[in-house]
């Protein structure tokens, strides 16, 4: 594997997004190896969102004007910790625990995942999302992570599917 520099002396980080589907562990387990081989931070990101799906998707703006019960104050603590707790326990699902040997940092903002992961990742950065296989009516009604960074990322995106799926046409593993 490639070292990751931008060739000003300093290793550039590894963004990653965080999900327990089987997808999202195989673009940990891949976004260690790179951060590994680069000697570069990781920086696990998990968003959280009132309305966003549980594994991935995108927030889909409602067009109609009954919006529900209208939130005046959330301040996400509880959310932002149960984001935290996911990361840690896929990093125990995928490596035994946070490794030693890379230097690990957690990010749980709110937002849409795509958008939260595009502006968390510099020009100079990598980006690391997985995505999962025959899912095609559930990116019909949320959208796909995967296809929104790879649109709009200011940075290369790296897509990984999980052990034994055969990778989208024009994506890395």
């Amino acid at each position: 594997m490639e070292a990751v520099s931008t060739g000003e002396g300093r290793s550039r980080r590894v963004v990653v997004g965080v999900d327990d589907s089987p997808g999202g562990l195989a673009a940990l387990r891949h976004a260690i190896d790179i951060a590994r081989a680069g000697r570069s931070q990781l920086v696990a990101v998990r968003s959280w969102g009132l309305g966003l799906p549980r594994h991935g998707g995108r927030r889909r703006r409602r067009v109609d004007a009954d919006h529900g019960p209208l939130v005046t104050f959330f301040n996400g603590a509880e959310q932002r910790q149960r984001s935290a707790q996911l990361i840690r326990q896929a990093f125990t699902d995928v490596s035994g625990g946070i490794p030693d040997d890379v230097t690990v940092a957690f990010k749980t903002p709110e937002g849409d995942p795509g958008l939260v992961l595009t502006r968390l990742a510099a020009a100079d950065d990598v980006l690391v999302v997985g995505t999962e296989r025959d899912q095609a009516m559930k990116r019909l009604v949320h959208g796909s992570v995967s296809h929104y960074c790879r649109a709009h990322a200011r940075c290369p995106v790296v897509v990984v599917a999980p052990a034994g799926s055969d990778p989208q046409p024009g994506t890395s593993r």
